[in-house]
This record gives C-alpha cells, sequence and structure tokens, in this order.
C-alpha cells in the first residue's frame, strides 16, 4: 500500500468505521461537477436508503472562502441560533445483501487546496481499506428529458475498466474536484471509477430525480445490491411531466427537443446503460467543462 499521511489532518473523527468489509467509497459534490444537482441527489439517495451513519466530517475551514461560500445562520424551535459551515460529511453503511459495504461522501467543491483536501478523503480510505473509489458526475448535454438518462463511466484502471465494462478517459482541460480526487486516488493507488448521468441543457436550474435516478441504479449495479427508489420514480415521473408542459409552452423549445428526441429515437436500437461508444457523450462532457470554466 503506497504510503500515507498517517491520520488524516483535516478529519474529524465521530465514530468508529474500521469493521467495514472491503468498502466501496462514492463521493458526490455541490458545485461544477453536479448538474441538475444529480450526483448529489443520488449519493444521498444511497445513503438514505441504507441507513448510513455519519462517522467523520473534513473541516472546512482550509478549504473555503467563506466570503464566497458562505455559513449560514439557523434558527431551532427554540429560537437559538446556530451556525451552518460546509460540510464534507463521511457516512457508512453495512450492506447485508452485497459482499462488501459502502462509504458515502456527500459534500461541496471546496475553492482552495484541492490536492490536500483530496488526501484527506485519501487518508481516509487507505484507513478503512477501500477498495475501490467512485465519484459521481452530472453533466448538461443535449439530451431530450423525454427519454432514458445516458449514463456514461470511466477509469483507466485497466482491471476496474474490464470489471465494469468503462472506457478509459479521454478527456482533455479544465477539470474540478471529481477530476482532482480521481486523478489523486490512481496516483495513490486506489482503484477509481468516475460515473456521470446527463441532464437536459434546457433545464439547467432544475434539479433532475430523473438522472440522479440513473446513477442510482449503475451504482447498485456495481455494488451487485438494491436500494428503494420508488420515491425517486415518482419524482421522475413528476420532473418529466413538469418539463413537458414547459417545453409546450414554448415552440422554438418544442422543436429543439423534437429534434433531440428524433435523433434519440434514430439511434434507439444501439444504446446501452453503459454506451459501447461513448464518443457522444464524451464530446458532451468536455463541451459542459469548457463551458462551465
Amino acid at each position: 500500500m503506497p504510503p500515507t499521511s498517517g491520520n488524516p489532518e483535516y478529519v474529524r473523527w465521530q465514530s468508529d468505521a474500521s469493521q467495514l468489509r472491503n468498502p466501496v467509497l462514492i463521493a458526490a459534490f455541490e458545485g461544477w461537477n453536479d448538474a441538475g444537482n444529480a450526483a448529489t441527489l443520488a449519493a444521498g439517495h444511497i445513503a438514505d436508503r441504507l441507513d448510513a451513519e455519519p462517522f467523520a466530517e473534513i473541516d472546512p475551514e482550509p478549504f473555503y472562502d467563506f466570503s464566497t461560500t458562505r455559513p449560514t445562520v439557523q434558527l431551532d424551535e427554540n429560537q437559538a441560533r446556530s451556525l451552518v459551515w460546509p460540510t464534507n460529511l463521511f457516512r457508512c453503511a453495512r450492506v447485508a445483501s452485497a459482499d462488501r459495504d459502502v462509504i458515502v461522501l456527500l459534500g461541496l467543491e471546496p475553492q482552495l487546496r484541492w490536492r490536500t483536501f483530496s488526501q484527506q478523503i485519501i487518508d481516509v480510505a487507505h484507513r478503512l481499506d477501500v477498495g475501490l473509489v467512485i465519484t459521481l458526475g452530472a453533466l448538461l448535454a443535449d439530451v431530450p428529458h423525454s427519454r432514458p438518462i445516458e449514463v456514461y463511466g470511466t477509469s483507466d484502471d485497466p482491471l476496474v475498466s474490464s470489471e465494469l465494462e468503462l472506457t478509459p478517459p479521454t478527456y482533455e482541460g479544465p477539470t474540478g474536484i471529481v477530476g482532482i480526487l480521481s486523478a489523486a486516488c490512481r496516483d495513490a493507488g486506489l482503484p477509481t471509477a468516475s460515473i456521470w448521468s446527463a441532464v437536459p441543457s434546457y433545464v439547467p436550474a432544475a434539479p433532475s430525480p430523473k438522472a440522479a435516478l440513473a446513477l442510482v441504479e449503475q451504482i447498485c449495479e456495481v455494488l451487485g445490491t438494491s436500494v428503494y427508489v420508488t420515491d425517486l420514480e415518482i419524482a421522475s415521473a413528476a420532473y418529466e411531466r413538469q418539463v413537458s408542459e414547459l417545453v409546450a409552452e414554448d415552440e422554438d423549445t418544442a422543436e429543439y427537443v423534437a429534434t433531440l428526441e428524433e435523433a434519440w429515437d434514430s439511434d434507439e436500437g444501439d444504446r446501452e446503460i453503459l454506451p459501447v461508444d461513448p464518443d457522444t457523450l464524451v464530446a458532451e462532457v468536455e463541451r459542459f467543462l469548457r463551458d462551465n470554466d
């Protein structure tokens, strides 16, 4: 095992998670890599449905510009005030129906010291003998909301790529914390995969439970287990219906979506959950990352 820095310097441990079995670490971050909040919705859903318990969090002080990402003040039922700081929380769950357990890291993309931030996660992963790190992302793409969500997975680890039927990453250009963490994990000897879902570019601000559901289903395939998704399915149906109503109100948007649907339907016979030929979606990833630089 590659050397680590010992106990992570900026991780606050709340409980012992050392009894996990060959855990998979799933990481998702609000911000640049989270179109439609799909990645964080998916990670949070998995943690909630597996009854994952918090065991550690990363101290936000070294990693955020608080004039940009401000703490918030909250009042409880007794009108007592408290501060809520940017949170990167580790939760863990034993998964009796699978061969390995799960750690979920749900957080917010930091502004500062990305290498040090990534090292905190790597040290936690080494300390808990994590066997695989999965980063989640979501991007805006030219896809119709009324068709199945595309999911795209990459790994530069040959064994992981073969086992999960993923493709090597080919993207060049600006990146976010997902890309930084994936590269840091690779350099630290941690097998890593990155799974992305596509969100329609014409509804960029709306949370997408449909894209989140696609990520959840793919992660469950990787884990070899299942979680309750009926609530996400209901939310996805409502999302699709509401977007359809909005699209119908604008003639230009309706024509654009009809064009996307026609293109999708013409390719339908060649599509899989993880496309055999992901070049089209890779191009969308590259465009999304460059446009959001």
